[in-house]
């Protein structure tokens, strides 16, 4: 019988934040630009000297994200996050094509595409990468021209796309692809002319900086024609209506640039972790491909994902089961179903070290996973 839970047990006190794919802890330089422009008053579209200051705070931001992402300035859009930024390259661009969409895509694409959009599915294999052979397949196959929607990092296991091979096959058959970007930029050097893609997502949060802040980047040196969801006053060159808000655009350049800039390999920290787990009887899920450094998918055969989420909590070891966009709600993994690992895509969870990881926090996770793995502890599974 399972223990009472009481609410004493749980430490709230001092809790080790493992969950950065969800969300980073904000960066001291990000909150230092977002606390410069909340005081610039001025709104970016009025034209006298305070609305003048605040359009040349966002055009700054703008050249800045630009420079760094390798595109031009006329072609970084801001929107509200990357949910946004995915659904308006999905809307605006994609009119005419059928889509081709990775199966371990994140549901802001799954189920952002256009209402009667023609969809075909693309497998990856066991390791979590997109099959090439079936992506040529079904590029050759169609007679339209196809808008392929490939992410670069998964966001539950870190793992990489062979971006170089698949933009090549994209030019090859003339389709239009679109990555979304969220999980790497700010953690890898990242440059849309050289990865190939046509449109990029990201977003502020999940690199240091602010929620309520992303862009879609377009390939290009001149302006891209991009159909608005919605226009509202006409800001962003006509394709994103809606005041930008400075503050948190601030926030996302900042971060993005401290990222870069000040780069941490975590890799060593998500090894170490990662040996104590497989030592504890864990299989990591995508091993076998190139991830993220900072990003763990463990399963545990025979336990469920909410019960070690629950037992880990308990320990105050924030870590998750995958997306945190299901409004809290601990789900059978799509990814790892479509990584062929049946059950275990019920029982895994997500390890996703932040900027800020320090050895003491991979410690105290490996010896709460340990005590989990060995059953001590409530029954939860």
């Amino acid at each position: 019988m399972n223990k009472k839970i009481d609410d004493k047990e749980m430490n709230f006190s001092n809790p080790v934040y493992l969950d950065a794919n969800a969300t980073e802890p904000l960066r001291p330089k990000a909150r230092a630009a977002m606390l410069e422009a909340a005081d610039v008053t001025g709104n970016p579209s009025s034209v006298h000297q305070a609305g003048r200051r605040a359009r040349a705070l966002l055009e700054e931001a703008r050249n800045t994200l630009a420079s760094r992402m390798d595109v031009a300035p006329l072609n970084c859009v801001f929107t509200a996050g990357g949910t946004e930024a995915n659904v308006l390259a999905m809307h605006g661009l994609g009119q005419g094509r059928r889509f081709l969409v990775g199966r371990t895509e994140h549901d802001a694409v799954r189920k952002g595409m256009p209402d009667g959009a023609d969809v075909g599915w693309l497998e990856v294999d066991t390791h979590g990468q997109v099959r090439l052979d079936l992506l040529e397949a079904a590029l050759h196959a169609g007679s339209t021209p196809a808008f392929v929607c490939l992410m670069l990092a998964n966001n539950e296991t870190g793992v990489l796309h062979p971006l170089d091979e698949v933009a090549r096959l994209c030019r090859q058959y003339g389709a239009h692809l679109h990555v979304d970007a969220v999980q790497a930029a700010g953690r890898m050097e990242l440059s849309v002319e050289q990865c190939g893609a046509d449109s990029l997502a990201c977003s502020g949060h999940k690199m240091g900086g602010p929620k309520g802040a992303g862009a879609l980047l377009l390939r290009g040196p001149a302006p891209r024609p991009l159909t608005p969801l919605f226009e509202g006053g006409g800001q962003e060159q006509g394709r994103r209506g809606g005041t930008q808000p400075l503050p948190a655009i601030a926030g996302l350049v900042a971060a993005l640039c401290d990222g870069l800039d000040n780069p941490r390999d975590l890799a060593p920290l998500r090894n170490r972790l990662e040996q104590a787990a497989c030592a504890a009887g864990a299989v990591v899920c995508g091993a076998g491909a190139p991830r993220l450094g900072n990003t763990a998918s463990l399963a545990l055969a025979g336990r469920r994902a909410q019960g070690q989420l629950m037992r880990l909590d308990l320990d105050g070891v924030c870590v998750s089961a995958g997306s945190a966009c299901s409004s809290g709600k601990v789900a059978f993994s799509h990814v790892l179903d479509a990584m062929g690992l049946g059950e275990l895509a019920g029982q895994a969870i997500r390890v996703s070290l932040p900027w800020n990881t320090q050895e003491a926090d991979v410690e105290r996770f490996v010896q709460s996973y340990t005590r989990m793995a060995a059953g001590a502890g409530l029954a939860l599974a």
